[in-house]
C-alpha cells in the first residue's frame, strides 16, 4: 500500500514490469513507519469505500533504519477498523546478486526469516473471525534466493500461516525463470515448495495448459490483477480456465502505483470484461466476477466459510450497494449484471465485524482530512518534490 505515495509518478507511467520497478525502488528506499502507516490508512479507506471488507498487503520493501514497517500498517488498520491479512514481505538479491532491487531495500536471509517469525508470534491471530492475520511472502523469485524461497516455506508449514509471492506475472518473468533457474515458473515454484494448498500468487498471467492444471491440482490460489496487467502490459490472466482447474482466484488491485487505483469494484469489471476479451463473450459472467471477489478471495487467504460470503458461522461483513440514479436507470432485470456492467459506483455501507466504515457513501472516521493532508506531504518528500 506504501506505493500510494508514488501514483501517477511521469518516470514509470509508460514502462514496463522491470523497469517500472527499477525506476520506484530509489523512492521507495526512503520508507519508513510514518509513510507506511499514513499509506496503509489511506489505501484501506479507499478499498473499504469501494466495498472492501478484508485486505492482505504485500510490504516487501524494508529499508535499512526504516522501523517496524509491518506494525505501523496494522496500526492504520486498526484504526480504521478493516480486516487485515498482510504479509511480512521480503528482499534478498540487489542488483550486486543480479537481482533488480538496490542494496539499502534488501536484507539478510537470516535477518528475513528471523523478523518473520516475529511477526507471526507479534501479531498473528489464528482465531474464526480473527481482525488480523500474518502471511509470509518472498517478494518475486527474482528479488530472492532459491532458498529463502525454500525456508520460507517451511517456516509457513512450522508457523501455519499462508505463502504469498509475485509469480508468472509477464514475459520478463518467464525469461528470467529459463535463464536463471532452466525452468518455468511453474517449475520453479513446484521445486521450492510452493506448489500448495497454503499459497496464494500475484497475478499468474503466464501459465500454459499443463501448468494450469498442474496449480489447479495443487488448489494454490492466485489474486488477479486485471488493471495492473493491462497498465504493464503484461497480459491476461487465464482466469476462466484456472477456476475451472481447481484454483482459488481471488481480485487484487495491486500495487497503487501499477494499477493507480485501489478500486475493488473497478477490478471486479476489468476481470469480467477481460475474461470476455480473452475467452468469449459468455465467459466472463458478472457472477463469475463477484465470486472472484468474495469467496475467490476468501478461499486464497485460506478463509473460506469464514469471510467472503454470507452464511451461518461467517463472519458477517457486508458491503452494500445503491442501483439508483441515472447510471442504473433501466437496469432492472438482475441487480447483479446491473451493478458491474452499468456505473461507477462505490459501496454505499461497508460494515466489518459489525462496525460501519463506510456509511451513505462516506467514511466515518473523522480523521480522513487530516491522513489526506499528511498523506500529500509524505509523498511529496518520497517523490522529491520537496527538500
Amino acid at each position: 500500500m506504501y506505493q500510494n505515495l508514488t501514483r501517477a509518478f511521469p518516470p514509470m507511467t509508460n514502462a514496463a514490469l522491470f523497469g517500472w520497478l527499477k525506476t520506484l525502488y530509489p523512492l521507495w528506499s526512503t520508507l519508513d513507519e510514518e509513510s507506511a502507516h499514513v499509506s496503509a490508512w489511506v489505501g484501506l479507506a479507499e478499498l473499504a469505500l469501494s466495498g472492501c471488507t478484508t485486505s492482505t498487503d504485500h510490504l516487501y520493501v524494508h529499508p535499512q533504519g526504516g522501523g517496524d514497517l509491518l506494525s505501523a500498517e496494522i496500526a492504520a488498520a486498526v484504526d480504521l477498523g478493516m480486516r487485515f491479512h498482510p504479509t511480512r514481505g521480503s528482499m534478498s538479491l540487489s542488483e550486486k546478486d543480479g537481482g533488480l532491487p538496490p542494496d539499502n531495500v534488501v536484507q539478510d536471509h537470516d535477518v528475513i526469516l528471523a523478523e518473520s517469525q516475529l511477526a507471526v508470534e507479534k501479531h498473528h491471530d489464528a482465531k474464526h473471525g480473527a481482525m488480523v492475520r500474518i502471511a509470509l511472502a518472498p517478494c518475486s523469485p527474482f528479488s530472492v534466493t532459491k532458498q529463502l524461497m525454500i525456508e520460507s516455506a517451511q517456516l509457513a508449514e512450522k508457523l501455519d500461516v499462508r505463502l504469498h509471492t509475485h509469480f508468472a506475472e509477464n514475459s520478463e518473468d518467464d525469461d528470467y525463470s529459463l535463464a536463471t533457474f532452466g525452468c518455468r515458473p511453474t517449475d520453479y515454484l513446484e521445486e521450492v515448495g510452493w506448489c500448495t494448498d497454503r499459497a496464494w500468487v500475484a497475478h499468474c498471467v503466464m501459465p500454459n495448459e499443463d501448468e494450469v492444471q498442474r496449480l489447479g491440482k495443487a488448489h494454490i490460489g492466485v489474486a488477479h490483477c486485471p488493471s495492473s496487467n493491462m497498465i504493464l502490459a503484461s497480459g491476461i490472466s487465464p482466469v476462466v480456465s484456472l477456476r475451472a482447474a481447481g484454483v482459488h482466484v481471488g481480485l487484487g488491485v495491486d500495487g497503487s502505483s501499477s494499477a493507480d487505483s485501489a478500486s475493488m469494484w473497478l477490478e471486479a469489471r476489468q476481470a469480467m470484461l477481460l475474461a470476455k476479451l480473452r475467452d468469449g463473450a459468455a465467459a466472463g459472467t458478472a457472477r463469475m466476477s463477484l465470486e472472484i471477489a468474495t469467496r475467490g478471495g476468501a478461499g486464497c487467504l485460506g478463509r473460506i466459510g469464514e469471510i467472503g460470503e454470507i452464511s451461518v458461522g461467517a463472519v458477517g461483513d457486508l458491503a452494500v450497494w445503491s442501483l439508483t440514479g441515472p447510471s442504473f436507470a433501466g437496469a432492472i432485470a438482475d441487480p447483479i449484471e446491473a451493478w458491474l456492467r452499468c456505473g461507477p459506483t462505490g459501496a454505499k455501507h461497508t460494515i466489518v465485524q459489525g462496525q460501519s466504515i463506510v456509511d451513505n457513501g462516506l467514511l466515518v472516521s473523522t480523521k480522513v482530512d487530516a491522513m489526506l493532508a499528511q498523506h500529500r506531504v509524505l509523498a511529496q518528500r518520497m517523490q522529491r518534490l520537496v527538500s
